[in-house]
């Protein structure tokens, strides 16, 4: 015998976020640091950032704040880049 429950069954709804065109276009063109370069290398490209936060954790991640964009590090090396809100 087979038994149907009555509860009500909750249904997922999923957000679009839309953003204009040119939105899109102007974060990908922006000139920042790739996944895997040294400190070094982003440092003799971007020279020297305006703060310097960490380690922090282990694997210990540092980040670099540069003007437009901040730079994560885990150890010496690039693991994320992200432009800053304006």
């Amino acid at each position: 015998m087979i038994l149907l429950s009555a509860a009500p069954v909750a249904l997922a709804q999923a957000e679009d976020l839309a953003l204009p065109v040119g939105s899109q276009a102007q974060r990908s063109a922006t000139d920042m640091p790739e996944h895997g370069l040294s400190q070094a290398s982003v440092r003799a490209r971007w020279g020297e950032p305006q703060a310097v936060r960490g380690p922090v954790g282990q694997p210990p991640i540092t980040r670099w704040v540069y003007a437009s964009f901040t730079v994560y590090f885990e150890g010496d090396r690039v693991i994320h880049s992200v432009l800053n809100p304006k």
